[in-house]
């Protein structure tokens, strides 16, 4: 099977215990002859404080160029991944984490601050932003103005929050077989495992969806079929942050006048409509006009060691894209009329299970 689409793959995975996605990282890196270099990974985790409904918090993240200086892929955290964690063990030397109740004081750290620092002096930048030192409370370093508001606190990263891995390649154009099967191959060899919540993302390149034909298009199949190929591809029901679309969008998108548009003016439209990152097919990214992630994500895949049913998915849905930035005149009412419209290629693999659904 050959995939042409420009995407990348987000797959997670968990390490076993007493190991994490540093080795990981490092394993693979030593496979291409080339490096690790350490970043700051943020991420959003529920908070129990009223009126604070999430924390801000930096991890550490692990890149991986080869020898050419190319990337590959990074191993970050995902705080989704939470069944199996030993959370009264004790912290690992050298891990950490930096939180904060806004995240543009995180920005301030991945700016100024740097990743391979040691926690106790780690946020020093930080503090001289604001004309302080950092306040150290045993393992824990707080970082203030001097007014004496909190701005940031750096603490020992607890129970076991080492041990989740997301892979998060590169974007690729070319070479997706060999790359998810050199990775997952690494994996499987260092004992990871697949996560009681894993979920497997892919991230399409939206380049061909600029439209606001293709847009409805692409809302019209995942309305009518958007279940249907869930049970398909075997999503999670384990898995977090999934879930629909608002009702403004379909409200939107169905009308002639919206399909009229042209794009600036339907993607301002688009991004009025109170869309998520968190739901089964994520086009807020192209809505929001994301440049650093200006892609449509596929979210309800599961979790995977094996490269095969990853790729399949993969083809299927890059199929739908081909389908919906040429629409149709109109998409099909049935599952299996919708597959008889897709490339052989990319479709026989899934035709027996649309048939039998």
């Amino acid at each position: 099977m050959t995939l042409t689409w420009k995407m990348g793959f987000e797959i997670e995975l968990m390490a076993p215990r007493g190991s994490s996605r540093a080795a990981l990282a490092e394993y693979v890196a030593a496979q291409h002859g080339g490096s690790v270099r350490r970043f700051f990974h943020p991420q959003s985790e529920p908070s129990q404080v009223p009126g604070q409904p999430v924390f801000e918090n930096l991890t550490q993240g692990f890149e991986v160029r080869d020898a050419a200086g190319e990337p590959i892929a990074s191993f970050v955290d995902d705080i989704t991944l939470q069944a199996g964690l030993d959370k009264s063990a004790a912290p690992r030397p050298g891990w950490y984490r930096i939180v904060a109740d806004d995240g543009r004081m995180l920005r301030l750290v991945m700016r100024h601050c740097d990743p391979d620092a040691p926690l106790g002096t780690l946020l020093d930048p930080l503090a001289a932003l604001f004309g302080t030192v950092p306040q150290v409370h045993d393992a824990m370093v707080r970082v203030a103005d001097d007014r004496g508001v909190s701005i940031a606190i750096g603490a020992p990263l607890p129970g076991e929050r080492e041990r989740p891995c997301e892979i998060v390649t590169a974007p690729l154009e070319t070479g997706h077989e060999t790359r998810l099967t050199e990775l997952l191959a690494g994996a499987s060899a260092l004992g990871f495992t697949l996560p009681h919540e894993g979920a497997t993302h892919i991230h399409f390149d939206a380049a061909r969806l600029l439209s606001a034909r293709a847009i409805a298009a692409l809302v019209d199949v995942l309305m009518l079929h958007g279940d249907a190929l869930k049970r398909m591809v075997g999503t999670n029901p384990n898995c977090v942050r999934l879930g629909r679309w608002p009702d403004a969008l379909p409200a939107l998108t169905r009308s002639d006048r919206f399909r009229a548009l042209p794009w600036p003016e339907a993607r301002a439209a688009l991004n009025q409509t109170g869309l998520s990152k968190y739901c089964d097919f994520n086009l807020l990214n192209i809505a929001a006009e994301n440049a650093a992630k200006h892609t449509f994500e596929l979210r309800i895949l599961p979790s995977s060691l094996d490269p095969a049913p990853i790729l399949e998915a993969a083809a299927l849905f890059e199929a739908i894209l081909r389908l919906a930035s040429d629409p149709p005149p109109a998409i099909p009412k049935s599952l299996a009329m919708l597959m008889a419209m897709l490339p052989s290629e990319a479709a026989h693999y899934w035709t027996d299970r649309a048939q039998a659904l």
